[in-house]
């Protein structure tokens, strides 16, 4: 019976033939909702995956919503079956992800194809990533968009927090993680042709439209948290979006995660745990590693810790690409491409709070949050000397 990594690395895909080539498996219909998932189907999925024996079941399943707030493009919930027959090794609960029910967001999500780019990492990208990811036992899509994943519940593990932030220690353990990750793929992504480009794709495309067409919105709802210094070059702002798109697909390149964000990140609490597992892997991205970096830093990281800490954390960074197996990449490399990265998260800052619905007091929290963080570190390292 498998478990973790070894689980991990047998995860069971269908796709739909229109998208990503012949199914190999079929677990339908795809649950709509975390109410529609049956016993039936569970047991179906554990015994696809090695996780059940196969005279055992899933007699009863229950369900609960998790994250609220959180996560914006899709739906989350746990899942505890109830076994009869054989069930040893058997997981005692188990996370499901499907799509969102909010039709905006989900209207934005089938723009950026990010439910079918998180269904083909777990094909074709996790095996070779040595960043700990969830065991997967399940990721499917079908022509409809219409996805279900079912992975390791991680509850064990403490999940950060955007509103709060991360702290010195949890900077630390992420660039250490993103070094893994970016060394995993260094120089040797280009033949994953399906995976967008930070520049000269769709999705860079919507990235520019997204961040025109978000911005007086994101001034409606979050405007007392963006500085008149950022205000008042919103056109050059824009105008900058592609120029810096294209400086960050210049090589080096890698795979970068593309939504590095704390509500993403899970920490290991115990001395068995895993320092750190990195979850949604709807957004990943082929371009500069620093993309990532800055998205922690500027984004995630408690302001007070980014201002006294980020040289050394990207110092940090750097001595862990070295360590896996990366030559070419030095801090003053890495110093540039950080402010260029911190300027062009904006538009990610503008597309988020000014094209999605905010929904709850949470999102609108740590919404607030990204923006405050991201406009600081805007201001404090003259970001906008490169417009």
């Amino acid at each position: 019976m498998g478990s973790g990594r070894e689980l991990q690395k047998r995860t069971l895909l269908c796709f739909a033939e229109r998208k990503l080539g012949t199914p190999r498996m079929a677990v339908h219909p795809l649950p709509t909702s975390a109410a529609e998932i049956t016993g039936d189907w569970l047991t179906e999925v554990l015994h696809g995956s090695g996780a059940l024996p196969a005279d055992g079941a899933v007699a009863e399943v229950e369900c609960h919503a998790l994250g609220e707030g959180a996560g914006m493009m899709s739906d989350l919930a746990r899942l505890t079956p109830t076994y009869a027959g054989a069930a040893t090794g058997a997981p005692p609960t188990l996370v499901v992800k499907l799509p969102t029910k909010n039709e905006t967001n989900r209207e934005v999500a089938i723009k950026y194809d990010i439910y079918a780019r998180e269904v083909r990492y777990y094909a074709e990208l996790d095996p070779m990533c040595a960043a700990r990811t969830p065991a997967i036992h399940l990721s499917v899509i079908d022509a409809d968009n219409h996805f279900a994943i079912v992975m390791q519940d991680l509850s064990a593990y403490r999940i950060g927090n955007q509103i709060t932030g991360a702290t010195l220690e949890q900077s630390e353990i992420c660039v250490d993680e993103l070094a893994k990750l970016h060394g995993s793929f260094w120089n040797n992504i280009d033949s994953f042709e399906w995976l967008p480009q930070v520049a000269n794709s769709q999705h860079a495309t919507n990235m520019q439209v997204g961040a025109r067409a978000g911005w007086d919105t994101m001034l409606e709802i979050f405007g007392e948290f963006v500085p008149g210094s950022i205000n008042a070059v919103r056109d050059p702002l824009l105008n900058a979006i592609d120029p810096l798109q294209q400086r960050l697909v210049t090589p080096p390149i890698t795979l970068t995660h593309g939504d590095f964000r704390m509500d993403n990140l899970f920490f290991g609490q115990t001395p068995d745990h895993h320092p750190l597992v990195i979850l949604d892997w709807q957004g990943p991205l082929r371009g500069r590693s620093m993309h990532d970096v800055a998205h922690l830093l500027c984004q995630n990281t408690q302001t007070e810790v980014r201002r006294n800490h980020e040289r050394e954390l990207i110092e940090r960074y750097v001595d862990g690409l070295a360590a896996n197996g990366v030559s070419d990449y030095g801090f003053d490399d890495a110093w540039d491409d950080y402010h260029l990265a911190v300027l062009y998260l904006w538009a990610y800052v503008v597309v988020v709070s000014g094209t999605l619905e905010v929904g709850n007091d949470r999102a609108l929290a740590w919404m607030s949050k990204m923006i405050e963080r991201n406009a600081a570190a805007i201001e404090e390292l003259d970001c906008l000397s490169l417009l």
